[in-house]
């Protein structure tokens, strides 16, 4: 069976998505008997957007998840440096967090030499399986699921835009620039310079849908093998929480949908793709997706399931989205680093109730 590991974006809320991962890697170790295994020993394919395609990144490199988790906690507050009120006005316009921390830790991390002066590029044979990151290409308009599949339309290798040659720290840093919170990424490609915001804001926030399409599309020419026994699609999100208005509300005044209203079709379309994903693929196990179609495990579906599917993630009605931010204010907000021991414990308190081993061999 070949294996797909998907995160979700979310800001600090990957927190909560790496304790879900450090249970599966946990349980791979002791099935296995190999304490030093890491979740790169286990699946062919990572993906991610925005905080998604940093854990997915570090995963495909090898990195266990531990020491991932260690870096968001040591390093949550460097992510989300204020810029300083005297910066000068820049051409992106004025953003609310620094983005060179993040680079520089980026930069490090995805380098040839582990000190940040030789950048690993998108090919780099340091990645152990198949990664995509996802980024939206703000001078285009349209989303961008960048992989590092060598038999991919754009992996030529003399051709000045071949997507193998873009600095991996780069791309992982495109994908996480939420506007508004971190200014774009500009990533040179031969002799034109494309803009590149968060995956977020694509419809791929969640890329559990695009990650299987790609292995499965004769387009991108990777052709697995498709069917529930051939491919299992593992797909992690960083807690939903209801969008919809308070009662109070008696307009759509422009103040409220200019802050409101694009964290909603991100959280819709995330919703939608996992939606899609167990109506193309065996739902094995996830959470309900409304009321009126449940989780959809075991519903008698029309055609060939492509791949079985596996969807972590924790949902909650708007009153308990109410009772648990009056508790811990700001916990849905992407920079809410002062939350991350209640993610922790929340993310740990889920995976144990709900990571079970046959959702990881089976």
């Amino acid at each position: 069976m070949k294996r797909i590991l998907a995160v979700d974006g979310g800001g600090i809320r990957g927190v909560f998505a790496l304790q879900i991962l450090l249970r599966m890697e946990r349980m791979l170790q002791e099935e296995y008997g190999r304490k030093d295994l890491v979740l790169a020993d286990h699946f062919d394919f990572f993906a991610g957007a925005s905080t998604g395609a940093i854990i997915a990144a570090c995963l495909c490199w090898g990195r266990g998840v531990q020491e991932i988790l260690r870096m968001y906690v040591k390093h949550g507050k460097k992510m989300f440096e204020p810029v300083p009120w005297y910066r000068p006005l820049k051409r992106y316009g004025v953003s609310k967090y620094n983005a060179r921390p993040l680079s520089e830790m980026l930069k490090r991390l995805f380098s040839e030499d582990g000190e940040g002066q030789v950048p690993a590029l998108l090919g780099t044979e340091r990645l152990r399986k198949l990664l995509m990151v996802v980024v939206r290409n703000h001078s285009t308009g349209s989303p961008w699921p960048l992989t590092n599949n060598p038999k991919a339309k754009f992996a030529d290798r003399s051709h000045p835009q071949c997507n193998l040659n873009i600095p991996l720290y780069q791309l992982v840093r495109a994908s996480t620039a939420a506007p508004v919170y971190f200014d774009p990424e500009p990533i040179r490609m031969g002799d034109q310079e494309y803009i590149f915001v968060d995956g977020s804001i694509t419809p791929y926030n969640n890329p559990a849908l695009i990650a299987a399409l790609t292995v499965i599309l004769p387009c991108y020419n990777l052709n697995w093998e498709t069917g529930p026994d051939k491919i299992r699609l593992i797909s992690i999100g960083t807690m939903r929480f209801p969008s919809g208005l308070p009662e109070r509300a008696r307009s759509l005044w422009v103040g409220y949908n200019a802050s409101h209203i694009p964290a909603a079709l991100i959280q819709a379309a995330a919703t939608e793709q996992d939606y899609l994903c167990r109506c193309l693929g065996e739902c094995v196990f996830g959470e309900p997706l409304d009321r009126e179609i449940g989780t959809m495990i075991d519903m008698p579906m029309p055609g060939q399931r492509l791949f079985s599917y596996v969807r972590y993630n924790q949902s909650y009605s708007k009153d308990e989205r109410d009772q648990l931010l009056a508790r811990y204010p700001g916990l849905a907000r992407l920079d809410a680093i002062h939350t991350i021991p209640v993610l922790r414990r929340m993310g740990r308190a889920y995976a144990e109730a709900n990571v079970k081993r046959e959702h990881l061999l089976d």
